[in-house]
């Protein structure tokens, strides 16, 4: 666990976290997918409206909540081809719907790259839904590119999901250089919403070697909460439904169900 008094009483992110949530780290599996998908179906039970966007071509926070190969999802949308209202799928869990992806995605990465307004499509798709939901949730590609860069853009604030692993506070590193240039160039209002341990497994020297490094050093803008490693979590997604439906008495969802609340009593 983090240091005692490494957290003030003031929210963690009153003021950084936004209604737009961009879920971001160019390191792939560190849980950034699970964790859109877990702690959207979790604020959903507690009665908020929940969009997530599949922004990544991989589409697998579509297929973990169990919306597949979907007629039209995120990349029409942000084409102009459709409005973003009629690709909104609904999900097995109440208040919590979808903007899925597609292997179609990946051709935006060479379409805007030339682009003059290029990392403002999904701001633009966004909009006309922006005020009828409490909270947006996005899900980037493990990359810094053009597709991560529109999320970066769009959203209010940006939660990283950080692995208990040497590598990851490299990558960490790298990210936050990445959203100081966004802030400067390009999204003024983006804040650090937070950073997320996940995968967290206790025995391990290292795993609590690097909780303490983080905590120490950015403080207040590590969640209390921390995801543990647990077979659960990976077992959910192949079932095409959210923990809270797969396993909710499962250690995984209880640390997702808690960060929720953490959420809650932060915003």
């Amino acid at each position: 666990m983090c240091p005692a008094g490494i957290f003030p009483n003031h929210p963690v992110y009153s003021a950084a976290m936004g209604k737009t949530v961009v879920f971001a780290n160019q390191k792939g599996g560190v849980g950034k997918t699970t964790t859109a998908a877990n702690l959207g179906a979790y604020l959903a039970e507690e009665g908020k409206k929940v969009l997530l966007v599949d922004f990544d071509p991989q589409g697998n926070l579509s297929s973990s909540v169990g919306v597949k190969n979907a007629p039209e999802g995120i990349y029409e949308a942000i084409n102009g081809k459709t409005p973003l209202k009629k690709v909104i799928r609904a999900t097995a869990v109440e208040n919590l719907s979808i903007a899925s992806s597609s292997i179609n995605l990946t051709g935006a990465n060479i379409e805007l790259v030339d682009k003059e307004d290029r990392a403002f499509f999904l701001k633009k798709a966004l909009a006309p839904v922006k005020d009828e939901y409490d909270f947006i949730f996005i899900d980037c590609p493990p990359s810094l590119g053009i597709l991560t860069l529109n999320g970066l853009a769009a959203a209010d604030s940006v939660i990283i999901p950080l692995q208990c692993e040497y590598f990851a506070l490299e990558g960490l590193s790298l990210l936050l250089e990445t959203v100081k240039r966004i802030q400067s160039k390009i999204n003024p209002d983006l804040q650090v919403g937070g950073i997320l341990f996940t995968m967290f497994d206790s025995r391990t020297r290292l795993a609590n070697d690097v909780v303490n490094e983080v905590c120490g050093y950015f403080g207040k803008k590590v969640f209390k909460t921390i995801i543990p490693r647990n077979v659960r979590l990976s077992e959910a997604p192949s079932h095409s439904v959210p923990i809270n439906i797969y396993d909710p008495n499962c250690a995984g969802a209880k640390s997702y169900r808690k960060l929720a609340e953490e959420v809650l009593a932060r915003v």
